[in-house]
Parts: C-alpha cells; structure tokens; sequence
C-alpha cells in the first residue's frame, strides 16, 4: 500500500478525526481510505472517507491496519509548506513509513496497531430536521453557549435553527433563519435534543470556516454532523443527554 499527497491537506483531515477520537483502523481499498471509530466513553462516532482522486497517488488492495491516530497527527504537524507527503505500509515491519519532501528528504516510521476489532455499524435514524449552516457561523455560536453551559441545546422547528444554553450563570437563545450563512432549514417536525458542548466544539472545529456544515436532527435524537475538508468526507454522530424537566 502506498500513497502520495499535500501534506498539509491530509493534516488538515486526520486533525479532524483526532479531535474526537485517539487510535482506530485504516481501511484501504481501491476505492481510497476510510476509517469508522467511537470515542473512548462511546457516546460519539466517526465517519471519515478519503477517496482515491483525493491523492495524487494511490496504490492499494485491500487492507486494514490500526494507527495511533494521535502519535500520526503529531508526525504530521511537522509538515512544511508546499511538501508532498507518501505513505507506505511495510508489511514485513508492519510499520507506516511517511516519508516528507520538500527542499529535502524526512522519513518517519511508526509502529501499526493490532487493535482487533471490527468498525461499528453506522446508526440508521430518520432524521426530522436539516440545517446548512457555515461551519464558522455555527463555531460562533457554540463559543457563546460554551460561556454558560457545558451542554448545549440544538433545535429546528419551521424555518429557523436555535441554540440553547442554561447554567448558573446565564441563558442563551440563538435564533437563526435562511441567510447568508445559513443555505437551509428543513424540518418536518420540532426536532430539539441536549448535547455536550465539548463534543459539539470537538467535532466541529475542523471545518473550515466557509465550507457548508450539514446538521441532521431529531428530537431527542442522536445528532448526525457532516461536512467536507476538500474531497474527503467527514460524518459525526453524537448521543443526546436527556433534558431535566
């Protein structure tokens, strides 16, 4: 297996993924790359695909390898302008060989992961609600409700979307309608649920602020988060917190 693209551009995609999630399974194909994991406490899901005219070189079969998804990220963050990055899975080591060049030549090698087991099965939910909001409207918003709350309330009821949060210290009522940084608000019923507001912060801090950010709600619902980090695809799914009467 062996792999070549803009460094910058495959960090950009694995921060994405470790922001929620430490280590899981690359799983090649001809196809390109996908990875599909929980988080530790098991409440969050990741679905991220990379397909192969995403690379400027793809050289696959079938494979399915375990990475430590955060000591990968860090040997990525050593990525310097304009360099093309390759991978290479070496089978007889059972090590990923990154291999950075630029002005010169740097290689990393690291160990793969025996993580025995299989990807999680994606959550079939009948969603009630679309928004098409841009992710950085929607980070702006969640950095008001992070003042007061550590749980966050989303809601699409009509044509408008609504952010909550309630603590000690205050309450927040966000209302946003069709506009310049909203494309769409579908919603066939009143779909409202709680979440962590470190998780919905989590999941959305990689997107770029311009790009469109899909959010799929029904009430008391698991919320479904997506979005596009240049071809790759990245979907979330995120367990609710039940509301105190």
């Amino acid at each position: 297996m062996e792999f070549t693209i803009e460094a910058r551009v495959f960090k950009q995609c694995i921060d994405a993924v470790v922001n929620l999630v430490d280590e899981g399974q690359f799983e090649f194909s001809k196809a390109g790359l996908h990875l599909r994991t929980m988080d530790p406490s098991q409440i969050a899901m990741i679905d991220f695909t990379m397909p192969s005219e995403a690379f400027e070189k793809f050289d696959s079969v079938d494979l399915t390898v375990g990475v430590n998804l955060v000591d990968f990220s860090k040997i990525l963050s050593r990525a310097r302008p304009d360099e093309k990055l390759t991978v290479i899975f070496e089978e007889a080591e059972s090590k990923f060989s990154l291999e950075f060049r630029g002005e010169g030549k740097r290689t990393f090698k690291m160990p793969v992961l025996d993580l025995g087991t299989s990807s999680p099965k994606e959550p079939k939910i009948v969603f009630d609600s679309t928004v098409r909001i841009k992710g950085g409207y929607l980070k702006e918003m969640l950095k008001d409700a992070g003042l007061l709350s550590s749980h966050v309330v989303l809601s699409a009821k009509d044509e408008s979307f609504f952010v909550e949060a309630h603590g000690d210290s205050g309450d927040l009522n966000i209302e946003a309608k069709k506009g310049p940084s909203v494309a769409e608000i579908k919603s066939s019923s009143d779909s409202r649920a709680m979440f962590p507001f470190e998780y919905l912060d989590d999941i959305s801090r990689a997107c770029p602020d311009d790009e469109l950010l899909e959010i799929h709600l029904k009430a008391d619902a698991p919320v479904k988060v997506a979005y596009s980090i240049n071809k790759s695809k990245l979907s979330y799914y995120l367990a609710p917190r039940v509301e105190n009467a």
